[in-house]
């Protein structure tokens, strides 16, 4: 196999472009078990997802969790997948699209914008190699993770890298480590909850939920706790909602190890338990609605409140595409893109400044 993979075409006299990567999880491309079963080879073969040792865990992968997993799964899939695909796609897909001509609205400087998966498709080195086509020659990559997590951003990260050492004539990179303290992003779910709110009444608890992470990650020095901890405190402070109502949780916990606490799940029967009439739930963590939104919170987590004794549960759907989200985003992007946004000067009239400089006659 060549070392790097072929260049566009080039042309002379072409304008050089900045791109804006959007980059999100990933998705099964069907819910069937065989689709499933790719795509979670290819999540729990990341080294960064599942840190055991790769002679102790390959095993383990291979023999039992690729054998049983993907069936229950795929059925978790079937359950919220909709007529237009798989919901993190769709959304994600549509956030990009949202975002270019939003930035078209407020800058003349002619931008690319491109979204990829870490797992599936379109991948990372393809979407890297689209925008390349279109002359990008500088890439801002924006994980579509509120909060750093080295298991989500740093892999994103990772394979963002590992693409560009591919390249030949590698494009300038930028990204984007986290956002969960942007005044944009924290306004938007204030705004969002509260439309919620006004739409269907207020609960007498409010649950905040973020994706669950092994608790050995935070005594390593992984800054995910911390920074959910911040989102559901600006949120919570945003929303002038009272600590004694509100759970900030951690949700998808996986295998017999501790992880972040307290777990949702439990939170959920605890409060259903003490006949809460009514609970809502919002998941800051994902800016598109998922699996771990749709099924495991708005099917399961519904659920189990209400078979412990719970009157009233309530999902407060994802980010989305919601007006709010789309403009802090695009905020977000801009001011990260500083720098590379002034006029750019087309390779013509570099060649000519350059021929004049040379002594060339006009």
């Amino acid at each position: 196999m060549a070392r790097f993979v072929p260049e566009p075409p080039h042309e002379h006299g072409r304008q050089s472009l900045p791109g804006v990567l959007l980059i999100n999880l990933g998705t099964p491309t069907a819910p069937t078990e065989q689709a499933v079963r790719a795509y979670l080879r290819e999540f729990l073969s990341d080294s960064r997802v599942v840190e055991i040792p790769r002679p102790l865990w390959m095993p383990v992968l291979y023999g039992v969790i690729l054998r049983t997993r993907p069936k229950a799964s795929a059925k978790r899939y079937a359950a919220i997948w909709t007529k237009d695909g798989s919901p993190l796609k769709v959304h994600t897909e549509r956030q990009a699209t949202i975002l270019r001509g939003y930035i078209g609205e407020r800058i003349r400087t002619p931008i690319e914008v491109r979204f990829a998966m870490r797992y599936g498709s379109p991948s990372i080195a393809d979407a890297i190699a689209d925008l390349k086509s279109c002359g990008c020659d500088r890439i801002l990559a924006l994980p579509l993770y509120p909060q750093y997590a080295s298991s989500t951003t740093g892999s994103a990260l990772e394979a963002l890298l590992a693409a560009c050492r591919r390249v030949r004539n590698m494009p300038a990179l930028r990204f984007v480590k986290h956002f969960h303290d942007d005044p944009g992003y924290i306004g938007a779910l204030a705004q969002h909850v509260r439309e919620y709110w006004i739409q269907t009444g207020r609960p007498h608890h409010l649950i905040v939920s973020f994706h669950g992470a092994p608790r050995f990650t935070l005594e390593r020095g992984d800054p995910y706790h911390c920074e959910c901890q911040k989102t559901g405190r600006l949120l919570l402070e945003a929303l002038q909602w009272p600590s004694d109502r509100s759970t900030i949780a951690f949700q998808s916990r996986f295998g017999r190890a501790e992880w972040l606490k307290p777990y949702t799940a439990d939170v959920l029967r605890t409060l259903g338990e003490r006949k809460t009439e009514r609970v809502d739930v919002v998941c800051p963590g994902f800016v598109s609605d998922c699996l771990e939104t749709l099924e495991e919170i708005a099917l399961e987590g519904k659920a189990a409140f209400l078979q412990a004794g719970g009157q009233a549960f309530h999902y407060i759907e994802c980010l989305n595409e919601g007006d709010a989200w789309m403009k802090a985003l695009t905020s977000l992007v801009l001011t990260n893109l500083q720098g590379w946004l002034d006029a750019p000067t087309d390779n013509a009239t570099q060649h000519r400044a350059r021929a004049l400089a040379m002594g060339a006659k006009t």
